[in-house]
């Protein structure tokens, strides 16, 4: 099959400096409310590959993202967000960027173009074949990506992979590829706009479906979640009190007192 980048096609629209404020945002939005359609075709991959995931993590394995550009920053803005939101640890979702962490603010020359660091980086966190690696690139042509999950594949590692290009050498590399095909940018090329937000959601759904599947929500709650500010810690007041029925300033204490939500109401169930 022919491999074509359709990110790379000319935009749908032309003349852009010649349209108003108003006709610019319209016609992104419009462009941008094509995306979740194309993620929708793209379920079953994702099943498939969130499936491996939550046995590999209930095995003790870890999650690892690694991209570049805009989807290294996707892959450490998913990663970093669980722990506050599921109690988890740290290190068990992470995010790998090429560049390093200066490449989160600032682009690092050529650090894309390296097929050999990401095994590098990768082995840094001492990766092991209890471990999953999805590699993240719009493109599905990244070598800093591409690269990594082949010495993943040659060390028995479950890869996965998140593009927006049908049939990429990332696809073709990956054992559980994701192909969310949004079709060219409003811009030419900017492939962080439709398919930034595509990888966004696709992340959402592995992160958030795999936390649920390992036991961090309760109902519907984040039962787990860290007391990090004020809001939180509301928040949490709110739902001891709304799960077993006691006032503000009791449930106030349990919560300080065990740490978490469910901590709490286990505790007060329990006693």
């Amino acid at each position: 099959m022919t491999f074509i980048k359709t990110t790379e096609q000319s935009s749908a629209f032309d003349h852009l400096e010649n349209m108003s404020v108003a006709e610019l945002l319209a016609n992104i939005n419009k462009e941008d409310q094509t995306v979740p359609f194309a993620v929708e075709k793209a379920l079953p991959q994702i099943e498939l590959l969130v499936t491996q995931i939550v046995t590999q993590l209930q095995n003790g394995g870890r999650l690892f993202y690694i991209g570049a550009g805009t989807s290294g920053r996707l892959g450490i803005v998913d990663a970093s967000e669980c722990p506050p939101t599921f109690g988890v640890p740290f290190d068990l979702v992470n995010g790998i960027i090429a560049g390093g962490d200066k490449a989160i603010r600032k682009a690092v020359e050529n650090a894309e173009d390296n097929a050999s660091q990401a095994w590098l980086d990768l082995q840094e966190h001492h990766i092991t074949a209890n471990d999953v690696v999805i590699g993240i690139a719009a493109s599905g042509t990244t070598p800093y990506v591409i690269g990594g999950l082949k010495k993943c594949n040659e060390n028995h590692i479950i890869t996965g992979s998140i593009s927006c290009n049908a049939g990429s050498p990332l696809s073709q590399t990956a054992k559980f590829p994701i192909e969310v095909i949004v079709g060219p940018e409003f811009v030419t090329g900017s492939s962080r706009m439709k398919a930034g937000t595509a990888q966004k959601l696709v992340l959402n759904m592995i992160s958030t479906a795999t936390m649920i599947r390992l036991g961090k929500v309760k109902g519907n709650k984040m039962v787990d979640m860290q007391l990090s500010n004020a809001k939180l810690v509301q928040r949490g007041i709110n739902m001891i009190m709304a799960e077993i029925g006691i006032s503000s300033e009791k449930a106030k204490e349990l919560l300080l007192q065990h740490g978490s939500v469910r901590k709490a109401v286990e505790a007060h169930l329990n006693r």
